[in-house]
């Protein structure tokens, strides 16, 4: 993901830009083996291991990418045919799924898929009941990343987001599920409730916090920290990982309210047009080699267990970050609300946005 829902409002918004600067309409290119169509998160790939599958199967991939579940969601209700393979998340994959917007694998021509850890297919069968539409891409978790020559406190539990000492000091994503995540469990809420009355809880906690934010951020919470610029910061494992290796001083942890379990899963549109290259691709995703090079170029956890056994640097082989226990932990996957449950939790983040 990439893991990084942005605002489903200012989702919204975005995607009429989207559509006109996607490329994916043009057929002025194609291999001896014809095209493949893929959307996926910026900056969620080893663009060379696009270039090596090119030359190792004679395909021409024409590649796009977005910056949302939601804008992902609008192209393709627009017109499924649009792209062959996409790489949505969890709860998104639910939804796509709902709405008759992917088609069920041929697990057959995807032999690599073995390469999948059975844990994986067990967590995405909450998304995806039987595993028939998905094959995990990258997964991981959400925490506190905190600089520990700036925090002198013990960082495990979603509270110190609201401990005025560090007001002004503290970074929030800007993103509606996940803002709410850290609020609902806070209140040991699920982070998946319809409850309005928890919603509520949760609304009123979050202006209550709002104050004490920096900033709500996406990707700038990977760079505020890294130079130093803020104290404390909601952050996904993977960007987590990132950091440490740019700043030592910074440190990731889960709190022990627990978090959301994210997966990131290849799938195939309804309207694909090259299904077998389809196929291909994603086979070709679950290669062991290949997974590696993705996992060590974009530092997102790859579920690839013969990626995590070829491994060379221990440290991160053994990283909690990478690859935490997640017994140790409270955990919950999000799941699609439905129409109605996305208008609750827009209207209760348009709420917080707003306040004074």
């Amino acid at each position: 993901m990439k893991k990084r829902i942005i605002s489903m409002i200012l989702s919204v918004a975005m995607t009429v830009s989207v559509f006109a600067l996607s490329g994916c309409g043009s057929d002025s290119a194609s291999g001896e083996n014809g095209k493949l169509y893929v959307y996926n998160w910026g900056e969620y790939i080893d663009e060379e291991v696009i270039d090596e599958f090119e030359e190792e199967t004679g395909i021409k991939v024409i590649y796009d990418t977005f910056e949302s579940n939601e804008i992902m969601y609008a192209k393709l209700a627009q017109d499924s045919s649009a792209y062959d393979v996409v790489c949505p998340s969890d709860y998104m994959v639910q939804k796509l799924i709902q709405n008759d917007l992917i088609q069920e694998l041929d697990f057959g021509s995807i032999p690599n898929s073995a390469n999948i850890g059975a844990q994986y297919y067990e967590s995405a069968s909450d998304f995806d009941p039987g595993n028939k539409y998905a094959v995990p891409y990258c997964w991981g978790t959400v925490g506190i990343l905190y600089n520990k020559t700036m925090v002198d406190d013990v960082v495990d539990s979603w509270d110190i987001l609201w401990d005025e000492k560090y007001s002004g000091q503290i970074l929030m994503q800007d993103s509606v599920r996940d803002a709410f995540m850290v609020s609902l469990l806070r209140n040991g809420y699920s982070m998946n409730t319809k409850n309005e009355d928890e919603l509520r809880v949760a609304t009123d906690d979050l202006i209550a916090q709002k104050p004490l934010v920096q900033a709500y951020v996406i990707d700038q919470v990977r760079d505020k920290m890294i130079g130093e610029e803020a104290a404390l910061g909601v952050i996904y494992s993977g960007e987590a990982i990132y950091t440490a290796r740019e700043n030592p001083d910074l440190v990731y942890v889960v709190p022990k309210e627990g978090t959301n379990v994210w997966i990131d899963s290849w799938v195939i549109t309804k309207g694909s047009k090259n299904v077998e290259n389809a196929q291909k691709w994603i086979d070709f995703m679950c290669r062991g080699d290949i997974a590696l090079r993705n996992f060590e170029y974009i530092t997102y956890s790859t579920p690839n267990t013969v990626a995590q056994e070829n491994i060379e640097d221990e440290d991160i082989k053994n990283s909690k970050v990478a690859f935490p226990d997640l017994s140790t932990f409270p955990t919950e996957s999000y799941q699609y609300l439905g129409e109605d449950g996305d208008k609750l939790y827009n209207d209760s983040w348009m709420e917080v946005k707003s306040a004074d």
